[in-house]
């Protein structure tokens, strides 16, 4: 069995990890990763000794990368195309009839949403997203929410299979060198780490009203990624006066550690599929505050693991902020024994080989209905 994975390349968040994880659990020779472009994940792909191409392209529309990548899948004799996201879907969509092999996709976002705020040329994107998911002969939701979407879209559920994600829970041999002083915060703040890009689909902006109406100066959120609406939050942020409150820390690779540092993880999303930040911060012993998006009610089942509340929603959000930095001055135990119970459980149930066999069975089924 061989798959061929295409993606955009310019990924740097969730969809990046979780490519490189799923493909870091195959035989090299079962799987190849086409980048449309270079950056981290072509990078981090070499890294992990996995056969990664890179699709040359004089732009990002140069529709002549279409016949390099329907020459590269004849060549590899792949049994199956796996495209991730809306730029590989649609080059993908495009050669199907070329390349007569089952052609797959997961749905890492809503992709109504994808392209939120993008104006006239955002609804062009979303309607071609939204073309390309006529032309799939599979697709992998990454949770149960995921999948009734794609059923309203009007895709068969015999054409779905639910694949939660997973993560490697080994325990890091590094050990940590981060400490709260380094970013200039004490032991005694409630340090929340939200692990998100800057777009408005993240819900940043509720995050933002939460903290104006605690008005605790004991509260501390570190936004970690990047985005192009950075300049947006740090011009909101000026005017609801929460420069002390709120850390832009760009990029990092030290996400474990910041979440080591950290009383909590935040998500505040609008949409998320299953979120890998969430499963990160439980890898490491913290509890969360999410919204109720994709399936985190699978990661989260009671309070006893963390906080959910509902998306758009600054108060919910404020109040479970509040009872955090209540637990952490009065109960602080319980509030790590919430991210022991969160570990535990996510341990179990969403780890990397469980994943990979899921994945791996559908490809096989896929193969054989093909035959």
């Amino acid at each position: 069995m061989k798959v061929l994975h295409v993606i955009s390349g310019g990924e740097t968040g969730g969809s990046k990890n979780h490519v490189i994880s799923l493909l870091s659990q195959f035989p090299k020779e079962d799987v190849i990763l086409v980048c449309m472009q270079k950056g981290e994940l072509y990078e981090d792909a070499l890294k992990n000794n996995i056969d990664v191409r890179l699709l040359e392209q004089k732009s990002r529309y140069d529709v002549q990368a279409a016949k390099k990548l329907t020459q590269i899948i004849k060549e590899e004799n792949a049994d199956i195309v796996h495209s991730h996201g809306p730029r590989a879907n649609l080059f993908a969509a495009l050669i199907k009839r070329s390349f007569k092999r089952p052609l797959v996709t997961t749905m890492h976002s809503d992709p109504t949403l994808d392209f939120m705020k993008g104006g006239i040329k955002g609804k062009v994107f979303t309607k071609l997203n939204l073309w390309t998911y006529k032309r799939m002969d599979h697709f992998f939701a990454v949770s149960e929410r995921f999948k009734s979407h794609l059923i309203q879209l009007g895709v068969h559920s015999i054409d779905i299979t639910t694949i939660y994600n997973g993560i490697d829970f080994t325990p890091a041999t590094k050990q940590r060198t981060l400490t709260r002083a380094d970013l200039g915060l004490t032991e005694d703040e409630l340090v929340i780490s939200m692990v998100a890009r800057l777009h408005p689909v993240k819900g940043h902006n509720y995050v933002f009203d939460a903290l104006k109406q605690l008005n605790d100066p004991k509260v501390k959120v570190l936004l970690v990624g990047d985005g192009p609406y950075k300049q947006d939050l740090i011009n909101q942020v000026n005017k609801l006066g929460l420069d002390d409150a709120v850390h832009f820390l760009g990029f990092r690779n030290d996400i474990n550690e910041l979440y080591q540092i950290s009383d909590l993880g935040m998500l505040a999303s609008l949409s998320e599929s299953f979120p890998l930040a969430l499963l990160e911060a439980a890898k490491e012993h913290t509890s969360v505050i999410t919204t109720e998006v994709g399936g985190v009610d699978q990661l989260v089942p009671n309070p006893g693991y963390g906080w959910i509340v509902r998306p758009k929603n600054s108060n919910e959000l404020a109040g479970a902020i509040e009872e955090a930095a209540e637990m952490k001055k009065t109960t602080p135990d319980e509030l790590k024994a919430k991210g022991d119970r969160l570990y535990n459980h996510a341990s179990e149930a969403f780890s990397l080989t469980q994943l990979a066999a899921s994945y791996r069975d559908t490809y096989e089924q896929l193969m054989s209905n093909h035959r």
